[in-house]
């Protein structure tokens, strides 16, 4: 009798865990699964926002194959994924290195300054960088032109020189954040590591690769794949500073997907760019954890 009793409490125990952890596939579901099969199906039709979407196959992706904009989108986002990851990330460690050292004056306003940035509206940033690089009335081409007796560049109307603003707004904006996750890292390398390094005679660049750079691999390998995820989907810089131009010289792919939906109401050729940069962004990702062995430490 007290076995039969017993029997439904040991069910119950047995099923608790898994109505614990119910509710959060149900949530990945509804909110990652299902969009993410309704994009794909979306991808391969033709819909305007209205009525019955149409069904194409595998049309909008030959059509994406052969758009030159989409090419250029790509490209143009490659060379913001280069500048983050080669420039931005590059600066944020060293900077987080400039910060970690014990003598240095103000240390804690440089850290707050640094992270001002990432605090600050998109909006706010692009009608500022607007107003400083404006070919007549910015500040940077006065200041040039009082130096120099001359200052009338194109920073956002030149095609090379609107690709060089983009960046210096993202280096300006993301350099301060991506420097606490460095000088969280570099905080917790041991600091008998640095003794043992000292003893053995070892300079500052035979330091910083033997003892820093592995001790903050994880740190690494994290803000290079989140710097390149962010970079490959960027919008606000280019979208608020130079709407895409001169041209589409700015355009990047997140910008070609937004206007083929909202201004030509191509929602189906929409989803299937989104896509393709889905496809590109999570296969490189994976690359990068692979390569940066992410999760090891030396």
């Amino acid at each position: 009798m007290t076995s039969l009793q017993s029997r439904p409490d040991g069910r119950r125990r047995q099923l608790a865990p898994y109505a614990f952890i119910a509710p959060f596939y149900v949530l990945y579901a509804l909110f990652m699964i299902v969009p993410i099969g309704a994009g794909v199906y979306l991808s391969m039709t033709e819909w305007v926002g209205l009525g019955t979407p149409e069904f194409v196959g595998l049309d909008n992706f030959v059509d994406l194959a052969r758009d030159t904009s989409f090419h250029k989108a790509l490209g143009n986002s490659l060379i913001y994924v280069l500048i983050s990851v080669f420039v931005v990330v590059p600066g944020a460690l060293l900077i987080a290195q400039a910060l970690n050292t014990k003598g240095l004056l103000a240390r804690d306003l440089f850290r707050v300054t640094f992270f001002i940035p990432m605090v600050l509206s998109p909006i706010v940033i692009a009608l500022v960088f607007s107003m400083l690089l404006d070919r007549n009335y910015g500040l940077i081409n006065a200041v040039t032109r009082a130096l120099f007796g001359s200052g009338n560049t194109d920073w956002l109307g030149d095609p090379t020189l609107a690709k060089v603003s983009v960046g210096f707004v993202l280096l300006w904006r993301w350099v301060g954040y991506l420097t606490i996750f460095f000088l969280a890292a570099l905080q917790a390398v041991p600091r008998e590591r640095y003794e043992a390094a000292e003893l053995d005679g070892a300079g500052v660049f035979r330091t910083f690769t033997a003892v820093t750079l592995p001790g903050i691999r994880p740190v690494t390998a994290f803000v290079v794949v989140t710097s390149f995820i962010g970079a490959s989907q960027l919008f606000d810089e280019p979208y608020l500073i130079t709407g895409g131009g001169p041209g589409e010289e700015t355009l990047s792919v997140a910008m070609f997907v937004y206007r083929a939906a909202f201004d030509r109401q191509q929602f189906g050729y929409a989803a299937a760019a989104g896509l393709v940069l889905f496809v590109i962004v999570f296969g490189v990702s994976q690359i990068l954890n692979r390569l940066l062995s992410i999760g090891r430490t030396s």
